[in-house]
C-alpha cells in the first residue's frame, strides 16, 4: 500500500469542513469554485480517478483520463479511455485532442486535477501540426530500441508534441492546477504536460544523433526540430514562463518510496537491509551483473553487510535492442543477467519488476533468479546466454516457471529489484 495511487491520493486530499478542501499543505475554498475537472494520463491513472471522484462527488464537473489498455475501469462522472502503450495509437492522439478541449472550457474561477503517471508520454500523444502519428509512431520504436534513458526519450517526445512539455498548462489557464504525480524517472522530479520543462530542442537533437537514431528519423519530425532551434517561439515552456500560472504539485509517490517499502518488509521478516540506489540506469543485463557480484561479496567476506540481508536497488534500466530480438523487457534482463553471476550459489536469490506489472511489451512484471537457475534451465536445454543476447527473456523465465505476474498494480514508480542473501 505504501505506492498504491489510490491510497496516496486519499492520504493527500482530504475535506476540512463542507466546502474547504485540503491538498496537501493547501486549502481550496470550494464555495470560491465554479467547476472541478479531471484530466490526466498513464498506467497508474485510474486508481486515482477513482478516488479523486469518490473525494469530490457531485462537486465533479468533468473529467477525461487515458490509460493503458487493460489498465481501467468504468467510472460514474470520469471517462476513461483506453490507449495504446508504449507505442502512441489513434486513441490517445483522440483522447488527448479531448483533453485539451476540456482544458480550455476551464477558466479564473475552476480548479483541476491533472493526474500524471507513468506512461504518459505514450498515452497523451498529440503530435505537433505537420507531424503524423506514424511518423510519431517511428521515433517512439527507434528510441525504445536503441536503449535510450526515460528521461532522454521525454525530452525528444515533448518537443514534437502540442501538449506535453508545459503545453497542457497553457491550455489550462486560468485555472488552477493540482498536479498529481507518480515518477517513474530517477531524476525523481515532478514532470508531465503541465509541469514547466527545462529541456530543449537542441537537447532533443543531441539524443538522436547521440544514440545514432537522427538519420533513421522522419523527415517531419527532423524539419521541426530544426525549425525548433531557429524559432524560440516554438520552444516548451520553462519556469520563467509560467508567470501566473497557478500550479501545486503533489508527488504522490516515486522509485525510493518503492525502495522504502521493501526495506520495511525486509524488517518484518526480521532482515537488514540496504538501499544500494533508487537511481540506477544503464543496460538492463549488465546492472543484473552488478547486483549479483554485490550479493556475492556479501555471501563470500560480509560487505557491504553481513547476511541474512537484503540488497535493494530502484530505477529504469534500458534494453538495447540488436537487428533481431525475441520477446521480453528491462526487468527480465536484469534478473536472467544476474543469472549469470551467481550460478552454483545457495544463498543468494534475486528478483526484479517493474512496479507497474508489465515489463516492456510482455504481461509479466519481471522474473526471480536463483543459483540453480543456469542448471535447472541446461536440463530444459534452455540456454540462458543465448536467450539473453537475443533478448529472449520471457522464453527462458516462462519455461522454468520463473516470471513474476502481478497485474496491474495501481502504481507505476520504475523497477525494483531486491537480492536476498541467507547464512
Amino acid at each position: 500500500m505504501s505506492i498504491d495511487s489510490y491510497t496516496k491520493v486519499k492520504e493527500a486530499i482530504r475535506w476540512e469542513n463542507d466546502t474547504t478542501l485540503r491538498v496537501v499543505d493547501m486549502s481550496y475554498d470550494l464555495s470560491a469554485i465554479d467547476n472541478v475537472y479531471v484530466l490526466g494520463a498513464g498506467k497508474a491513472t485510474f486508481p486515482i480517478a477513482r478516488a479523486l471522484e469518490e473525494i469530490m462527488g457531485s462537486r465533479l464537473r468533468q473529467g477525461l483520463v487515458i490509460v493503458k489498455k487493460g489498465y481501467g475501469k468504468k467510472l460514474k462522472r470520469i471517462e476513461v479511455l483506453e490507449a495504446g502503450h508504449p507505442i502512441p495509437d489513434e486513441v490517445a492522439v483522440q483522447g488527448s485532442k479531448r483533453i485539451v478541449e476540456i482544458a480550455r472550457q476551464a477558466d479564473e474561477q475552476d480548479l483541476v486535477f491533472c493526474a500524471i503517471t507513468g506512461g504518459a508520454s505514450s498515452l497523451m500523444s498529440l503530435p505537433v501540426q505537420g507531424i503524423s502519428l506514424r511518423d510519431k509512431q517511428r521515433v517512439t520504436k527507434l528510441l525504445l530500441q536503441s536503449g535510450v534513458t526515460l528521461y532522454e526519450t521525454n525530452t525528444v517526445r515533448k518537443h514534437i508534441s502540442a501538449v506535453k512539455g508545459g503545453k497542457l498548462a497553457q491550455c489550462i489557464h486560468p485555472a488552477r492546477i493540482v498536479n498529481l504525480i507518480v515518477i517513474d524517472e530517477v531524476e525523481g522530479v515532478p514532470w508531465g504536460p503541465t509541469v514547466p520543462d527545462e529541456t530543449t530542442f537542441q537537447d532533443a537533437i543531441g539524443v538522436l544523433k547521440r544514440h545514432d537514431i537522427w538519420n533513421r528519423t522522419p523527415q517531419s519530425i527532423k524539419r521541426y526540430l530544426m525549425r525548433g532551434i531557429a524559432n524560440p517561439a516554438l520552444e516548451t515552456p520553462k519556469q520563467r514562463d509560467f508567470g501566473n500560472i497557478r500550479v501545486q504539485n503533489v508527488v504522490l509517490a516515486d522509485n525510493q518510496t518503492a525502495c522504502e517499502a521493501a526495506r520495511q518488509g525486509a524488517a518484518i521478516l526480521g532482515l537488514d537491509s540496504m538501499i544500494l540506489s533508487s537511481q540506477v540506469e544503464g543496460e538492463s543485463r549488465e546492472a543484473g551483473i552488478i547486483l549479483a557480484c554485490i550479493a556475492k561479496n556479501v555471501e563470500k567476506i560480509g560487505e557491504p553487510m553481513r547476511p541474512p540481508c537484503v540488497l535493494i536497488m530502484g530505477g529504469e534500466t534500458t534494453v538495447r535492442l540488436s537487428k533481431h530480438w525475441g520477446l521480453g523487457g528491462p526487468s527480465q534482463e536484469l534478473a536472467l543477467g544476474a543469472s549469470l553471476k551467481i550460478a552454483g550459489s545457495r544463498r543468494i536469490t534475486i528478483a526484479s519488476l517493474d512496479t507497474d506489472g508489465t515489463d516492456g511489451p510482455t504481461s509479466v512484471a519481471g522474473g526471480i533468479v536463483d543459483g540453480c537457475t543456469l542448471k535447472r534451465a541446461a536440463k530444459r536445454n534452455v540456454d540462458v546466454f543465448k536467450n539473453l543476447m537475443d533478448h529472449n527473456s520471457l522464453k527462458v523465465l516462462t519455461q522454468l516457471n520463473d516470471a513474476i505476474v502481478t497485474g496491474p498494480t495501481g502504481t507505476n514508480v520504475a523497477d525494483l529489484t531486491v537480492a536476498v542473501i541467507t547464512q
